[in-house]
């Protein structure tokens, strides 16, 4: 009775979901086979979008980008930044976890898999450079997380990867491999095209979303904005990514059909990190002994990544016929399942290492935020 009462059911974590989220790797692989169909209906596609370029981004994909970017920088809780220093030893850890470990197992992961594919080497560790801001707030919650600490880590990335992003990327695609020797093929890239593609798809719509933010919370009040406008514009965040990777894959086509194993071998990284980093922190978490709640959040929070911006720097830096992109538009396609599958792996430890814990009181907050429509469930008496 006690663990009925005390933690989400398992039976019901896929239908807490939103149909957008449910089914999102549905809709990207529907986008992707749109895309290609689109492209091989529409031969001149690509010459119409280069006519539309400005430097490596074509106009079209440009506004997909941004639309991507903007709702879900509206949900991030600027104002709670200042208590971020109150539990220092989880958040020091998250951090460390997030900043530098992950970094390095990406890239670790990136060269074993893909050393000989230079483009999709590059996309991967880009992959993984970009901290999760939006949907780790959904695992976090699935899985009975504390969803006051995951939102104050969720601002402090959101925030920090505008100055950290550029620099950890020079470091791990130039630097890094020339202190280890390694071949990179005679890829080079320049650390100002990649801060200036942060700070146009992540800079602009991160502006955006705290002006809108503060707007509402200083006319309205915090829940007026979280329960009427977030859930307005929160799908377009959907549509934005939808939009962007049919165009991709329209004009990546013959790249694609030419070599149809492609996406399965970018995968193979992917997969092995977004497990490796969840068990890691799921560990770390219960060795400091956390607490269940804690746990799940420092997991989620150091596996989960922001595809949105590693797409936007990949199109932004390479361009949206690059295997960095290519890369990039997998990325959502592994990372949603996989941490759905997480989820119910969390609540299957739970009962086992933490069965007698009281529930977490925060657990459900934040999650009506990103799914508009779910209704949270009566609590015990």
């Amino acid at each position: 009775m006690h663990e009925a009462a005390t933690q989400p059911a398992e039976d019901t974590v896929i239908r807490r979901l939103s149909t957008l989220n449910r089914f999102l790797p549905l809709w990207i692989a529907m986008a992707m086979a749109g895309g290609l169909a689109l492209g091989s209906l529409i031969p001149g596609l690509n010459g119409f979008l280069d006519k539309l370029k400005v430097g490596t981004v074509s106009l079209p994909i440009a506004a997909g980008l941004l639309l991507m970017m903007y709702p879900v920088l509206t949900k991030v809780r600027y104002e709670d930044m200042g208590r971020l220093r109150g539990d220092r030893r989880m958040f020091g850890v998250s951090l460390f976890l997030s900043w530098v470990i992950a970094p390095a197992f990406m890239f670790a992961l990136a060269w074993l898999f893909l050393a000989d594919q230079p483009a999709y080497r590059t996309g991967v560790i880009v992959v993984g450079l970009a901290r999760c801001i939006a949907m780790v707030l959904v695992w976090n919650d699935l899985a009975g997380g504390d969803n006051d600490r995951a939102a104050i880590l969720v601002v402090f990335n959101a925030v920090f990867q505008v100055v950290a992003y550029a620099l950890l990327g020079w470091f791990y695609l130039n630097a890094l491999p020339h202190l280890l020797g390694l071949n990179t093929q005679g890829f080079q890239v320049s650390i100002w095209q990649v801060a200036r593609t942060v700070l146009i798809f992540l800079g602009i719509p991160l502006t955006a979303g705290y002006l809108t933010r503060r707007w509402g919370l200083r006319t309205h009040g915090r829940e007026w904005f979280e329960s009427t406008v977030i859930p307005r514009i929160a799908p377009i965040t959907l549509y934005g990514l939808l939009f962007t990777i049919v165009l991709l894959f329209a004009i990546q086509g013959n790249h694609i059909t030419a070599a149809p194993l492609t996406v399965a071998r970018i995968a193979l990284p992917l997969l092995a990190y977004f497990a490796g980093m969840w068990t890691l922190g799921f560990l770390v978490g219960r060795a400091m002994k956390l607490g269940y709640a804690k746990t799940a959040t420092l997991a989620f929070t150091v596996a989960s990544n922001d595809f949105e911006l590693a797409i936007a720097v990949a199109v932004g830096v390479w361009g949206a016929t690059s295997g960095q992109a290519l890369a990039g538009v997998v990325g959502p396609l592994i990372e949603v399942p996989v941490l759905v599958s997480l989820v119910y792996v969390a609540l299957w430890l739970r009962r086992r290492w933490w069965a007698d814990e009281p529930t977490n009181v925060t657990a459900g907050r934040e999650h009506r935020l990103l799914r508009p429509a779910v209704h949270e469930p009566a609590k015990s008496p």
